[in-house]
């Protein structure tokens, strides 16, 4: 792996809580099928969409947003979204990164165009939908390749566009995050949009922080959703931040260091700690987290 790509010391081992309400596997496989069905009937009607992601198709931003609420409410997960809802046009929309539940569940704020690594295209059903859905995949091994990548980005904000996509880097297991790398606040600069700040959050059922939808380390989409499905009580919390407008930030440092504090909670961070989360830090025997996005 690239020295340069950003990483995380999370872990399932070291990071992942077991469900301390389980649903039963009868319930659970339910919940999966229920989230499959879903999933393939987006793939099926993509094509009347052009891309279900994107608003300007046959299918409304609004039932797009309500699908994908239902995809993460069939996997058992209960959502709570807060804030006012972004505006049209094109937008940057940023968030912290903890689960591939993530996704969907900015696209029920804002359906827009994902950035994704290039990887996530060969995901079996979820690379299909992904790629549909107008992504912007990016080849984290070709550090060459990101002004480019930078530029079209740029095109899609200019052009009136949405992009999602997580600064960070890497997924965190939710109890810490890491810093947003600058790169992709240049395309916001370089288009003269808003960056919308998101910050998201997992409760378990006693409304303690939980560390069950995190998808980190080697931890394998499978054992990931079988984990999310037992999981009873779940509830996942979706704050809307200010927006920031363009031009109150002259460079995508201070851009970035603007939008860090609006989408990774300080008092989420410490009520982790104070509950009694231990995070390794980088170097102590655990191995890097996935990446998703090069600085």
């Amino acid at each position: 792996m690239s020295g340069w790509l950003p990483t995380a010391p999370c872990t399932p081992g070291a990071c992942v809580e077991p469900a301390r309400a389980a649903a039963s596997v009868p319930r659970a496989v339910l919940r999966l099928a229920a989230v499959a069905a879903l999933v393939l009937a987006g793939i099926a009607l993509s094509p009347l969409g052009r891309g279900l992601p994107r608003s300007r198709g046959r299918i409304p931003a609004e039932w797009v947003r309500r699908w994908c609420r239902l995809i993460v409410r069939a996997a058992g997960v209960r959502v709570r979204i807060t804030g006012a809802v972004p505006p049209d046009g094109g937008l940057l929309l940023v968030a912290n990164h903890v689960s591939w539940l993530d996704i969907p569940l900015l696209t029920a704020v804002r359906p827009a165009r994902m950035l994704a690594k290039a990887e996530v295209r060969r995901w079996p059903v979820a690379g299909a939908l992904t790629a549909r859905g107008g992504a912007l995949f990016i080849e984290r091994d070709r550090l060459r390749a990101l002004p480019g990548t930078v530029a079209r980005i740029a095109g899609t904000l200019r052009a009136g566009g949405a992009v999602t996509a997580f600064p960070e880097g890497s997924t965190w297991c939710g109890r810490a995050q890491g810093r947003f790398r600058r790169a992709v606040f240049q395309a916001a600069l370089d288009a003269g949009v808003p960056v919308q700040p998101v910050g998201l959050r997992y409760r378990r059922h006693d409304g303690g922080p939980g560390t069950a939808a995190a998808f980190v380390g080697e931890d394998t989409l499978t054992a990931s959703l079988w984990r999310v499905a037992r999981t009873r009580g779940l509830v996942a919390e979706v704050e809307i931040r200010p927006l920031i407008r363009p031009g109150t930030h002259s460079d995508r440092r201070s851009l970035a260091r603007a939008a860090q504090p609006a989408a990774a909670e300080p008092a989420w961070t410490h009520e982790a700690l104070v509950a009694g989360a231990q995070v390794r830090p980088p170097g102590h025997g655990t191995r890097a987290s996935r990446p998703v996005l090069r600085a």
